[in-house]
């Protein structure tokens, strides 16, 4: 499972500028080493077990199943996981290894604001200084994320190149690392950018998957189908790894699919024909990209899926037919957002619901004695400023207004506190 000097078949590798190749050498050095300390993996355990709340639940959604009349649904709560989301397994195991590593400032890049929000846990649980790069479009749509990054003491800093997402922030952390890296480390996100990060990643957030299989056999399920979502790759990747040398299950990768098929309404990079094969922010995979190299635009309803690359891994694998990918458009998500918080009282990130909505366009072709397991990935009280508008509108709008009003007669009544109570 592990690459090949950096690859997965032709995808992968190390294409850095000089600046950050003994940075890279050192993390690989310090990552192999640790895998093979006791104390280290034993630290690690200590830490899922009292701190991220491992091993999440595994779910037998047996109000969807019965409602459905298909294959049997398993639901593996990642969202139940310290901090909300499946992004705390890469942030702890990483953080861990910097200290061990004895660097003294961690950054990281962020999306949907999950993975920006477990580092500054990560890092306030560890005694680390953090700062986290976010698009400003981001940064707008998940200010609940952004909020509780900087209740853990974390500094946020706003992307405002190129279209201000999640690619502009990685970007910024590079440049960042490449003029800090004797005493910073760049904790990245998902199982993407130049080696060692997709190894070490995806060892990570191998955890989710050794313990769906643990659970399977335990329980003696016969699973035909796995559901996660993809964008970068983390959860998914993850998710799948202890199955991946294995014939079955079929593995599903669900893309962001957004408004439509054209350039900038999606985030397709495996399931469509706009992505080629490149070289950016220093892997080699699949990107949208226009016939100059450079990079297109994307959309997504959820923030975390809307990167125009792919992990390595997962376009190897992709090419080679072991995973298969689907394109759910924001339509499917939000009407799987609605389905299982009513059905099984499950609320699905954004970004997990495309994997809901996968397993609800397949469950009609598996037989009742088989299984389908989803990945919900993270829960979805994130995305209250972007399913509110959807799902409620006239009440969002009188709630925004009525607390405009609340902050500017809170605001007033403050003032006059600090002027000794003279208006």
């Amino acid at each position: 499972m592990m690459s090949d000097n950096g690859f997965f078949d032709c995808f992968g590798g190390k294409y850095v500028p000089e600046v950050l190749r003994r940075p890279l050498d050192e993390l690989e050095a310090a990552f192999n080493m640790a895998m093979h300390d006791p104390e280290f993996l034993r630290e690690l355990h200590e830490l899922h077990r009292n701190y991220i709340g491992r091993p999440t639940p595994f779910l037998f959604a047996e109000n969807v199943t019965r409602r459905l009349g298909g294959a049997q649904i398993y639901i593996k709560l990642e969202g139940l996981a310290n901090t909300g989301a499946h992004k705390i397994n890469n942030a702890i195991g990483q953080v861990l290894l910097a200290k061990k590593m004895g660097k003294t400032r961690i950054i990281a890049e962020t999306g949907a604001g999950q993975h920006g929000v477990a580092t500054a846990a990560a890092c306030a649980k560890l005694q680390i200084p953090c700062e986290v790069y976010m698009g400003e479009v981001d940064v707008r749509r998940q200010q609940p994320n952004v909020a509780a990054m900087e209740m853990y003491g974390a500094k946020v800093h706003p992307v405002a190149s190129g279209n201000r997402t999640l690619k502009d922030a990685v970007n910024e952390a590079m440049r960042d690392w490449a003029a800090t890296a004797e005493n910073t480390h760049y904790v990245l996100g998902s199982a993407l950018g130049p080696a060692p990060f997709p190894d070490m990643v995806r060892t990570f957030q191998s955890v989710i998957g050794n313990e769906v299989k643990e659970e399977v056999e335990r329980r003696h399920i016969d699973v035909a189908a796995m559901c996660a979502c993809v964008g970068g790759g983390s959860n998914s990747i993850g998710f799948f790894a202890p199955y991946i040398d294995e014939k079955n299950p079929r593995l599903i990768g669900a893309e962001a699919g957004g408004i439509g098929p054209g350039i900038g309404e999606n985030a397709t990079r495996m399931s469509g024909d706009a992505a080629r094969d490149g070289i950016l922010q220093g892997y080699k995979s699949r990107f949208l990209l226009d016939r100059d190299g450079q990079s297109l635009p994307t959309r997504s309803i959820s923030a975390g899926l809307d990167y125009m690359g792919i992990g390595p891994q997962l376009a190897a694998l992709g090419k080679s037919n072991r995973i298969e990918f689907m394109s759910i458009p924001d339509s499917e998500v939000l009407d799987a957002v609605k389905f299982f918080a009513r059905e099984e009282g499950v609320l699905f990130a954004l970004e997990s619901a495309h994997a809901g909505a996968a397993a609800l366009r397949i469950y009609k072709q598996i037989p009742k004695d088989r299984a389908i397991v989803i990945n919900m990935s993270g829960r979805g009280d994130k995305d209250i400023f972007i399913t509110s508008p959807v799902f409620r509108p006239d009440e969002w709008k009188a709630f925004l207004k009525s607390e405009l009003a609340r902050l500017d007669t809170g605001k007033d009544i403050h003032q006059a506190e600090l002027m000794g109570g003279k208006k």
